[in-house]
């Protein structure tokens, strides 16, 4: 990510993520990796869509986790004071709070996709 993007996450969840600069061949501006250290067993299953859940057939290490989930939904009694964090057991999202979301947006951010969960 550019560092414009960077500096949000960087100002408004020191605690949450870490950043890494990184070199983008044939690009001059300075570039970031991001990763997001929390991660919060939050989902909602009652309320999302539809929800599997891997079983001892397929990935024994990955037991109990999610196999599939339509239409998240977090249980934001969960959450805390934590401002960007990936969901426990499905690690494709990446979630941020409100605040985090305006000041994304407000730097013009391109690709980003935004959902109430």
């Amino acid at each position: 990510m550019n560092d414009r993007l960077a500096s949000v996450f960087r100002e408004m969840a020191p605690s949450d993520v870490q950043l890494f600069r990184a070199t983008v061949d044939g690009q001059p501006d300075l570039y970031h990796v991001l990763n997001v250290v929390r991660q919060i067993r939050c989902i909602d299953d009652a309320a999302c869509e539809e929800v599997q859940i891997r079983s001892a057939s397929e990935y024994t290490e990955r037991i109990g986790e999610y196999s599939s989930v339509s239409g998240l939904r977090i249980d934001k009694s969960k959450i805390g004071d934590v401002r960007v964090f990936r969901t426990w057991g499905w690690h494709s999202p990446l979630i941020v709070d409100d605040e985090i979301k305006d000041a994304l947006e407000a730097t013009g951010i391109a690709g980003g996709k935004f959902e109430e969960v």
